[in-house]
């Protein structure tokens, strides 16, 4: 399985649809637990790190340094 590459403040496309609408979600604590916020309701989630990797589709947009 390849190794997905996410960094904090990383906007991330989830497979599934969240119920606001939109599927967009920035990154804002990374550990054990990668805790996401969605990007068109500012609701938050805190998902395991394992988890987050299988669900995640792709990075819509890097941070910027």
């Amino acid at each position: 399985m390849e190794q997905k590459e996410f960094h904090l403040h990383d906007i991330v496309e989830m497979k599934k649809q969240h119920p606001c609408g939109t599927n967009a979600w920035e990154i804002i604590r990374m550990g054990m637990d990668i805790r996401i916020k969605c990007t068109g309701c500012s609701h938050s989630v805190m998902i395991p790190r394992k988890d987050f990797s299988k669900k995640m589709k792709k990075v819509i947009k890097k941070h910027e340094e």
